[in-house]
């Protein structure tokens, strides 16, 4: 279990990182798709060659990632159009 927090609380630093680059919300969701590509290749990487358990936190803190950076672009679009373009 140890493994798993760790490779979740990383990622979760990761994310934010990359998230704190973007200035606008379209920036925010593009950072954010960017860093979370990056990570499932390095999950895919880690369950393959590595640690199991640090690939699987891997994999749930960037699905989490990316159902945040989802739902700022549905409240996005609901309010005020299409945020991507």
């Amino acid at each position: 279990m140890g493994a798993v927090l760790v490779g979740a609380g990383v990622t979760a630093a990761w994310l934010l990182l990359f998230g704190l680059v973007g200035s606008s919300a379209r920036g925010y969701v593009w950072m954010t798709l960017a860093a979370s590509v990056v990570g499932w290749i390095v999950a895919v990487v880690l369950a393959r060659f590595g640690d199991r358990g640090v690939a699987v936190g891997v994999a749930i803190s960037t699905g989490i990632g990316v159902a945040i950076a989802f739902t700022l672009v549905v409240a996005r679009w609901a309010t005020s159009g299409w945020p991507l373009w």
